[in-house]
C-alpha cells in the first residue's frame, strides 16, 4: 500500500493535468500539486489548496495618453470602463508603466502605495485625484521569485504613477484591488524586456492581471499641444497598422527589433519608454490565444491610444 501511495505521489508531482471545456478551463497546476504535497509553491500557494477552476487572466496593454484622461469622459475612458466590467475580477494587478523608467529592475513593495502626480502644468483638479488601492508585499515577493534576486523591493520611494492610476481609475474605480508596479530598466535592450515579460507568465494562472501602460506611438515633438482632435500623421498610422498586423500574426521578432521597421518606427518610437510596456504583454501570449484591440484612436496627431488585449 505504501508503495502504491509513493508511486501516486510521484506521478502527481511530475505531471500537470489540464482539461479544457467550452467557456472555462480546469487546471491543476504544478503550484497546486506542490501545495497539496506540502512543498513550497510561492506566496500564493494557499489559493491552490482547492482546485482552481478559474479562467486564465487576460493581459492588456493600455495606451494611456494624456493624464487628463483620468478626469475626462471620452471614448477612451468609456472603453477602459467597459474592459473592467468585461474581464474576471483579478486578485491583484501588476502594472508595467512607461513612467517608472529607471536604471534598475524594481517592484513596489509597500502596503499603501502613494498616488504620484508625476507631471506639471495641468489643472489643480488633476492633482487632487487619489487612487488609494492597497499594495501587495506578497505579490512583490512572488515577482522577485520569478524574476530573480536582483529585483529591488522598493518599500518607500515610488508608488503608483499616472501611467497606472489614470487608467485604473476607470477600469477599477473602487480602488480595492491590490496594485504593484514593475519598473522598466532603461539600460537594457528591448529583447531583455520581452524575455523578462515571459518570466511573469505564471502570474496569469494565479489571478493576477498583468497590464502594460504606455503608447504604441508616442512622439511629443510632433504633438499638437492643446488640440486633441487632429488627423494623425501618416507615419503614425502606418506604424500602428504594421504593429497590429505583426501582433495578429504572433510575429514578435520585428516588434522587439522595432528599429528595423524603418523611418515610421523611428518617428513613432523616438524613445523606448512608452513602447516597452507593450513587449511585456506580447511576451505573455500563449499559443492560440485571441488578440483584440478594444481601444483605438489618436490624440494630438502623434499619440496612439491603441490598446491590446490578449485572452
Amino acid at each position: 500500500m505504501k508503495a502504491v501511495a509513493a508511486a501516486w505521489a510521484a506521478a502527481w508531482a511530475a505531471w500537470e493535468w489540464e482539461c479544457k471545456f467550452p467557456g472555462f478551463e480546469f487546471t491543476l497546476s504544478v503550484i497546486a500539486k506542490k501545495a497539496l504535497l506540502g512543498k513550497r509553491a510561492g506566496p500564493f500557494a494557499s489559493d491552490y489548496l482547492k482546485i482552481n477552476m478559474a479562467e486564465i487572466m487576460p493581459t492588456i496593454f493600455f495606451g494611456h495618453g494624456s493624464p487628463m484622461n483620468a478626469i475626462g469622459q471620452n471614448s477612451y475612458t468609456e472603453a477602459w470602463t467597459a474592459i473592467g466590467q468585461s474581464i474576471p475580477r483579478p486578485k491583484a494587478i501588476l502594472c508595467v508603466s512607461a513612467h517608472w523608467y529607471i536604471p534598475a529592475v524594481a517592484v513596489t513593495a509597500m502596503v499603501r502605495p502613494r498616488t504620484i502626480h508625476d507631471f506639471g502644468g495641468f489643472p489643480a483638479e488633476l492633482f487632487e485625484v487619489q487612487y488609494p488601492a492597497p499594495g501587495s508585499t506578497e505579490l512583490a515577493g512572488r515577482i522577485q521569485e520569478l524574476l530573480g534576486e536582483n529585483v529591488i523591493a522598493d518599500d518607500r520611494h515610488w508608488g503608483l504613477d499616472h501611467g497606472t492610476w489614470s487608467v485604473l481609475v476607470h477600469v477599477f474605480p473602487e480602488a480595492d484591488i491590490p496594485v504593484v508596479q514593475l519598473s522598466i530598466i532603461e539600460t537594457e535592450p528591448a529583447s531583455f524586456h520581452y524575455d523578462l515579460g515571459k518570466k511573469l507568465a505564471p502570474l496569469r494562472d494565479e489571478g493576477v492581471l498583468v497590464i502594460g501602460s504606455g503608447n504604441l506611438v508616442h512622439n511629443l515633438h510632433t504633438y499638437a499641444w492643446g488640440r486633441h482632435d487632429v488627423d494623425p500623421f501618416d507615419w503614425a498610422l502606418r506604424f500602428d497598422e504594421k504593429a497590429r498586423e505583426l501582433i495578429l500574426e504572433d510575429d514578435h521578432k520585428p516588434l522587439i527589433n522595432y528599429e528595423s521597421l524603418g523611418r515610421d518606427a523611428l518617428l513613432s518610437v523616438p524613445t523606448p519608454d512608452h513602447y516597452l510596456p507593450l513587449l511585456y504583454i506580447l511576451a505573455l501570449r500563449r499559443e492560440g490565444e485571441s488578440v483584440t484591440f478594444p481601444v483605438e484612436g489618436y490624440d494630438g496627431g502623434s499619440i496612439s491610444m491603441t490598446s491590446v488585449q490578449i485572452g
